[in-house]
């Protein structure tokens, strides 16, 4: 039975997708069978696996809205033990098209539960806002990562989004747990990227991962090669970084590593 782990924050720019794909690809390294969820309608997990988003094909957003059995609609990707559930700019309009259907906050838990006994992991990508994809995100998910860039405002809006997260667990999903808030963005040469991290710690302890995402070129330059940072380059800080997270999740979920 698959762990599904939503990656999430209302807050844009934080490094969501690039931790959807890069968490994902990990764990595919690992010999972990994973699913990614593309669940924003920016699409760019899927390009980030060398997909195009333009293309005509089914996409979550079948899914949600016209019952499509998410098998289905899951496309293998260019990499060992790494498919995807894309995503498509129609995925804009589901909130709209969802609004009369019975049940709207499960649709996503419904379609995932087809396939979850396929897969270790499944990494929902979220879309920067708390909307109804979100919900439905965080209804169907065992657990939420929750990147926070090490800027200034690192805090702003995650009270909103804990505040969330509680509303899900009471009405909606009871088992929803925190898997970890991952400091995203870190830069060595910045003071202001320690006191960061030290306020995160200090407000919320033992719900920060050890393990922190610097700032890395080959991060940044992977999304354009349509390839995660570990099949860019495998030895850079980035790439180390993100196996370092997948490896504090299994052991945090006391699962042993593979590889």
């Amino acid at each position: 039975m698959g762990k599904i782990i939503a990656i999430a924050n209302q807050k844009g720019g934080v490094g969501k997708t690039t931790t959807s794909v890069n968490l994902a690809a990990s764990f595919a390294v690992l010999e972990y069978n994973t699913l990614l969820v593309d669940a924003d309608p920016q699409a760019n997990s899927t390009s980030g696996l060398n997909l195009d988003p333009k293309e005509e094909r089914k996409s979550i957003y079948n899914c949600m809205v016209e019952d499509i059995n998410a098998e289905d609609i899951i496309v293998a990707s260019d990499f060992d033990n790494l498919d995807i559930i894309p995503s498509h700019i129609d995925l804009v309009g589901a909130e709209i098209e969802m609004i009369d259907i019975e049940d709207r906050e499960t649709r996503m838990l419904k379609a995932l539960e087809q396939v979850k006994d396929k897969y270790d992991f499944i990494i929902i990508d979220c879309s920067p806002s708390l909307n109804l994809i979100t919900v439905n995100a965080l209804t169907a998910a065992d657990s939420v990562v929750i990147p926070v860039q090490c800027e200034y405002y690192a805090l702003e809006g995650l009270d909103k989004l804990l505040k969330t997260i509680d509303l899900i667990q009471s009405r909606l999903n009871p088992n929803l747990l925190i898997e970890g808030i991952l400091m995203t963005m870190y830069d060595t040469r910045l003071r202001l990227s320690n006191l960061v991290v030290e306020d995160v710690r200090k407000n919320l302890g033992d719900l920060v991962f050890k393990v922190i995402i610097p700032r890395n070129i080959k991060i940044s330059e992977a999304p354009s090669f349509g390839v995660p940072v570990i099949e860019h380059d495998a030895v850079s800080k980035g790439a180390v970084s993100y196996l370092n997270l997948a490896q504090e999740i299994l052991k945090k979920n006391k699962i042993e590593v593979k590889a």
